[in-house]
């Protein structure tokens, strides 16, 4: 056994959990509350703390652990392990030395990489990737981020930014995003934007069976309800589906084209929706690609589920290793 600890801080929630990197197994996990308002000092005790307990709840001693995989959301010095900037938490985390706090609470070697890298990462060592030396991965939710590995390799970029492919431009007059960009696919295919597609038709009277999900009241409104509609056939719900896939299949075949990788990943809440989601991808790639050879490619749902992250910090710090 091969043990390897895998956080994600979040803005809301820190996660942890210790893996075993042989088989991408989590041998036990737990979640607490960030409460980022108390400052970056209290969060990193709190998450050494937890980090602590697992260890001793998976009946292991801290000489037993190969490192500490830390992922975050937003930008990171991975030389350092220092935050340069995360906005989901309070107080952004500017110049913080994640890396040298957490090594001097724990004692462990700390390793970071942006949370949706780290989710990347999972889904290509343990996941829908596994098997195959290169992916694109897209989580959906709140945001559309993205991750890359080409030729068996993480592709980080300057302070790991590289693989943001929600924020790929797929319309030169679109909306604006909140990247400060216009017409990224994130402002059409997040579960924010689509839920507000749908709120959009509702007001304007479209015949359509959201009304009734939602009681008439538009605070209800999700995804989810959407996604329940269009498996129910409602023909405005499924088109609120084409539109988001239509644009993330736009972004799908830039990928491909520029880096020709041999499966996408399509991950996140939102990516839940499975087939709503995914034949609009296809569909648009068919169209678009021609000079590589699409049907090489595949497009499938990510696998690990809320654990990706965890997973894929523990396998990113026992590849630090060595």
């Amino acid at each position: 056994m091969n043990v390897f600890v895998g956080c994600d801080l979040g803005g809301t929630n820190i996660k942890a959990g210790l893996v075993d990197v042989d088989n991408g197994d989590v041998l036990v996990s737990n979640s607490i509350s960030t409460s980022s308002r108390k400052g970056p000092e209290s969060v990193l005790k709190r998450m050494s703390q937890l980090i602590l307990e697992l260890i001793v709840k998976g009946g292991f001693s801290k000489d037993d652990i190969g490192g500490v995989g830390i992922s975050a959301p937003g930008l990171i010095d991975l030389d350092t392990n220092t935050t340069l900037f995360l906005p989901n938490l309070y107080g952004e985390w500017r110049g913080i030395p994640v890396g040298d706090r957490m090594f001097s609470h724990l004692g462990l070697a700390i390793s970071m990489l942006n949370d949706v890298r780290a989710i990347t990462y999972g889904e290509w060592a343990f996941g829908s990737g596994k098997g195959v030396d290169s992916i694109a991965c897209f989580a959906i939710g709140t945001g559309v981020g993205g991750g890359l590995v080409v030729n068996n390799q993480l592709v980080l970029g300057i302070d790991g930014a590289a693989g943001e492919l929600g924020h790929q431009t797929v319309d030169i007059n679109g909306p604006i995003c909140g990247c400060g960009n216009h017409g990224c696919i994130e402002v059409y295919a997040s579960g924010p934007a689509i839920a507000a597609e749908a709120a959009r038709g509702v007001r304007q009277g479209w015949a359509t069976k959201i009304v009734d999900l939602i009681d008439g009241d538009l605070n209800k409104l999700t995804p989810e309800i959407v996604a329940k509609a269009a498996n129910m056939g409602d023909e405005f719900a499924l088109g609120v589906w084409e539109r988001a896939g239509t644009y993330l299949g736009i972004g799908v075949a830039n990928i491909l084209i520029s880096v020709g990788v041999k499966r996408v990943v399509i991950g996140g809440g939102v990516g839940k929706a499975g087939d709503l989601l995914l034949d609009p991808i296809k569909k648009v790639v068919k169209e678009r690609v021609f000079l590589m050879p699409v049907e090489k490619v595949e497009i499938l749902n990510a696998r690990l589920g809320t654990k990706a992250g965890i997973v894929g910090m523990a396998a990113w710090s026992a590849y630090k290793k060595g």
